[in-house]
């Protein structure tokens, strides 16, 4: 199927680079209009300049597609808005957000500052919302749109040094669900996917160990390219009956993951104490707890 995004207006944030310039051009190819954002920033998120989303812009203009480079910050309720704004001017419509920017500011849980709290969960969470808020009027009007949110297996499974990061990609989901459940009844979709692939934030890891020299290079197998696919799909008609789910996306791999649910009960008649909850309630739900496990011990295999 070609061009199965024709018409339609495609805004994708973070896409100067990695994953997002990825999904911008293969959009282009498949003939959405694209709004390349991106502050420009290094992979902590400091600095910025419009060079980079205007290369990826430029580079989709080249093909004979349409696309237009955007710099506002996502982070902030007013950028977002200014995005949204800048797409509606150039293109007189948005069809489909894919929130992909993100930043890492990776540091051992104790000697965590609150800036590096403060500016993961501001980029890679509250921007999400600001973006997606920005287009919830227009979508809520039109009867119509798509949402696509990059989550991470860091907060689906956990890893180490990232508590802000995973605390942020945790809430990217939770986001993504809800906000499928209340734009449904105005045809908008929300979904989100778990991306692993090489990109700059990935390449901040260590290589201080052979498990994380191993790590590396099994990651730079997982070029970018490969996340684009899924993201477009999801931003066409031909699914708009999928909503409200969380995939993940690892080469050639396609997962869809497990959303929380409850798996065990126990109940007493008396009410629980204390005494009781250990005595009783927590032996018998031993048996079903998770694991305390990393992204990295649960896809134990190489990509395919």
């Amino acid at each position: 199927m070609a061009d199965i995004l024709k018409g339609k207006v495609i805004i994708v944030t973070g896409a100067g680079r990695g994953v997002g310039a990825e999904i911008a051009k293969l959009a282009a190819k498949e003939g959405a209009k694209v709004v390349v954002n991106d502050l420009g920033g290094n992979e902590r998120g400091e600095g910025g300049t419009l060079g980079p989303a205007e290369e990826v812009a430029a580079l989709i203009r080249s093909t004979g597609a349409e696309a237009i480079s955007n710099g506002a910050d996502i982070s902030t309720w007013d950028g977002a808005h200014q995005l949204f704004a800048a797409a509606m001017k150039a293109f007189g419509d948005v069809d489909a957000i894919v929130n992909n920017a993100g930043i890492l500011r990776d540091t051992i849980f104790h000697k965590m500052s609150e800036a590096e709290w403060d500016a993961v969960i501001a980029v890679n969470l509250k921007g999400c919302f600001n973006v997606a808020r920005a287009a919830a009027p227009h979508f809520k009007d039109k009867q119509k749109g798509s949402f696509v949110h990059m989550t991470s297996t860091s907060g689906l499974v956990g890893n180490f040094g990232q508590v802000n990061y995973g605390a942020a990609k945790m809430g990217v989901a939770g986001l993504s669900k809800n906000i499928a459940l209340d734009m449904a009844r105005f045809g908008v979709r929300s979904n989100a996917i778990a991306p692993f692939a090489w990109t700059r934030l990935v390449g901040t890891i260590p290589t201080d160990t052979p498990e994380n020299q191993r790590r590396v290079e099994v990651a730079k197998t997982m070029t970018p390219d490969k996340i684009a696919p899924l993201t477009v799909a999801l931003c066409s008609d031909a699914t708009k009956d999928v909503t409200g789910q969380v995939f993940g996306v690892r080469r050639n791999e396609i997962f869809i993951f497990s959303q929380p649910r409850p798996v065990r009960s126990v109940q007493t008649a008396e009410g629980w104490t204390p005494e009781t909850c250990i005595d009783r309630a927590l032996p018998a739900l031993r048996g079903s707890m998770s694991k305390l496990e990393r992204s990295s011990e649960v896809f134990t295999w190489d990509p395919c």
